[in-house]
C-alpha cells in the first residue's frame, strides 16, 4: 500500500495551483483499486468512463476559472446510495438488476460540488452487519490485516480510503456503520446529528426514494483527515429541498471553541454491559492524555451523564424493533422475564407493539435532555467506538450466535454496539478519529461526541487532536 496518500484539501491546492489536473488524479486512483483491490475488494462497482469524463470536464471548468468545493477530486460511494445507471443492490442477491435512473441526493451534493465518482463501495447483506460480505460481491478485507473485518456496514468505503481508492467517500451510520469501519480501518468518520444531511435515494433497492424522516440512522462523511470531514460535511448537509428545504436553510454554529485548551472534555473509557479491551482502552488514555498535556480541562466522571445501561437498552429497543418492524414475530423466542441480558432486550424488541415503541421514544427523550445538561458543563464526550479493534471475519449464517472476543473473554456479538448507540440513541453527532495502534499493529480509533446541532464542535476537536496525537497512516 502507499504510504504518502494526499488529502482532498492538499488535492485541492495542487488542482488550485496547476500542479496536478483531476485526470492525473482520477488516473492515479483507477490505477491503485486495479492494483491492489483484487485482494481488499473494497469496489464493488465500479465507473471508470465516465469518471474519466468527468475529471475531463472539471480540468475544462478549472481552465474557465471555475471553482467548487470539490473540483476534480476523485471520491467513492457507499453501495446503498443511488447513482443512476449503477446497480444498487445492498447485496442482496435478487437486486442485482436494478439500476435507478436518479442520484441520491447526497450523491447529486458531490457531483454538484465537482467531485468525481469513481465507483461504489462494498456493503453487508441489506447493511445488517458490523463486517462487510455478502454473496453478490463478496468480502471485504481490512487493508492492515486481512484476515479480519473491514467494518460495516460502510466498510467499503473504509477500506477505500485506508487504500487511497479516492480522498473522500461517502457513508451511513445506524449501529456504528461509519464510526466502527473508520476505527477498524484507522481513518476518520463523522455521524452527523440526526437530520442534519438529507438521505433521500439512500433507499432500499426498488423502493421509492422518499425523504421521508429516519429513526436513527444518518448518511455522512469518511475521509483520512479532520479537515476533510469538515470540507464533505458542508457539501452534504442541509435540508432535503422537497420538505423542510422549501423553509429552511442550513446554519451551523462554530464549534465552541478554537484551541485544544478551552474544551470541556468528558472522557469514558467503561461500559457497565461490556468490557473495553485494552488496546481500545489505550486509545482512550492516549487521547485523554494528549488533551491534558495541552491544557484542556478533562474529567473522569459527571453525575450529569445519562444512565449508560439504560441508554444501551432503550437503544437496542429502538434498533431492533424498527429493523424487524416487517418481519412476523409469531415464532420469537421469548426470554425468561427475569432475564435482563442485552440479548434478551433484543428478543423482546422484536415483538413490540407501537405502545412499547412510544414508551421507549418517551425515556429517549428525556436521555436527550440529559444530554443537553450535560453539555452545559462539557463540550465533549470521548469513548470507545467498539471494545476491540477489527477482528477476525465471522461468516457465521446466525449473527445471534456469533461471539466477541474481549480479550480472551467471549460476549455476544451485538453488545459491541453499544458504545456507537450512545451517540446513536439520542441523535447526537460523533467523529471517529484515529488514536494509535494495537500491540498487533491494528488501528485503534474513538469518537467524540458534541451537543446536538453543533457538529462542528467534535470536528474542531478532531482536527486539534490530530495536529498533536497524528492521524491517519496508510497500510503498509
Amino acid at each position: 500500500m502507499p504510504s504518502n496518500l494526499p488529502a482532498a484539501a492538499e488535492l485541492l491546492t495542487a488542482l488550485r495551483a496547476g500542479d496536478v489536473t483531476s485526470l492525473e488524479l482520477t488516473d492515479e486512483a483507477i490505477a491503485r483499486i486495479e492494483r491492489d483491490d483484487e485482494v481488499l475488494n473494497a469496489i464493488c462497482v465500479t465507473d471508470f468512463d465516465r469518471a474519466r469524463t468527468t475529471a475531463r470536464e472539471a480540468d475544462q471548468a478549472r481552465a474557465r476559472g471555475e471553482d467548487r468545493p470539490l473540483l476534480g477530486i476523485p471520491v467513492t460511494v457507499k453501495e446503498s446510495y443511488n447513482i443512476a445507471g449503477l446497480p444498487t443492490t445492498w447485496g442482496v442477491p435478487r437486486y442485482r438488476d436494478f439500476v435507478p435512473t436518479e442520484d441520491a441526493v447526497p450523491v447529486s451534493r458531490l457531483k454538484a460540488a465537482g467531485a468525481v465518482v469513481l465507483g461504489k463501495t462494498n456493503v453487508p447483506l441489506g447493511l445488517q452487519d458490523i463486517q462487510t460480505f455478502n454473496e453478490l460481491y463478496g468480502t471485504t478485507t481490512n487493508p492492515w490485516d486481512h484476515t479480519r473485518t473491514s467494518g460495516g456496514s460502510s466498510g467499503g468505503s473504509a477500506a477505500a480510503l485506508a487504500a487511497g481508492f479516492g480522498a473522500l467517500s461517502i457513508g451511513s451510520d445506524l449501529a456504528g456503520s461509519l464510526r466502527t469501519p473508520a476505527h477498524f480501518c484507522g481513518i476518520y468518520a463523522h455521524k452527523p446529528t440526526l437530520g442534519l444531511v438529507a438521505h433521500r435515494g439512500m433507499a432500499f433497492p426498488a423502493a421509492p426514494a422518499l425523504p421521508a424522516d429516519l429513526d436513527l440512522a444518518v448518511v455522512g462523511p469518511m475521509a483520512r483527515t479532520a479537515r476533510d470531514l469538515t470540507l464533505l460535511l458542508d457539501v452534504m448537509a442541509g435540508p432535503d429541498p422537497l420538505t423542510f428545504g422549501k423553509a429552511y436553510h442550513l446554519a451551523l454554529p462554530p464549534a465552541r471553541h478554537e484551541r485544544l485548551s478551552d474544551f470541556r472534555v468528558l472522557v469514558l473509557d467503561e461500559h457497565p454491559l461490556i468490557p473495553t479491551g485494552a488496546a481500545v482502552r489505550a486509545g482512550v488514555h492516549r487521547v485523554a492524555a494528549a488533551l491534558t498535556d495541552n491544557g484542556a480541562r478533562v474529567e473522569r466522571h459527571s453525575a450529569l451523564l445519562p444512565d449508560l445501561a439504560e441508554a444501551a437498552t432503550l437503544y437496542m429497543q429502538l434498533l431492533i424493533s424498527g429493523a424487524v418492524a416487517r418481519f412476523p414475530v409469531e415464532s420469537l423466542k421469548r426470554p425468561d422475564e427475569d432475564d435482563q441480558s442485552l440479548d434478551a432486550v433484543r428478543l423482546r424488541a422484536m415483538a413490540f407493539s407501537h405502545h412499547d415503541w412510544l414508551e421507549a421514544d418517551n425515556r429517549r427523550e428525556l436521555h436527550r435532555h440529559g444530554w443537553r445538561q450535560l453539555f452545559t458543563e462539557f463540550d465533549a464526550v470521548v469513548c470507545p467506538i467498539t471494545p476491540t479493534p477489527a477482528f477476525p471475519h465471522d461468516h457465521h449464517p446466525n449473527p445471534m450466535e456469533r461471539r466477541i472476543d474481549i480479550d480472551g473473554v467471549d460476549y455476544p456479538y451485538f453488545d459491541q454496539l453499544v458504545w456507537a448507540g450512545l451517540a446513536t440513541m439520542p441523535g447526537l453527532p460523533a467523529t471517529a478519529i484515529p488514536a494509535g495502534r494495537s500491540h498487533e499493529g491494528l488501528p485503534v480509533g474513538v469518537q467524540l461526541i458534541g451537543p446536538m446541532f453543533e457538529d462542528r464542535t467534535p470536528l474542531r476537536l478532531a482536527e486539534l487532536l490530530e495536529q498533536r496525537i497524528g492521524g491517519f497512516e496508510a497500510p503498509r
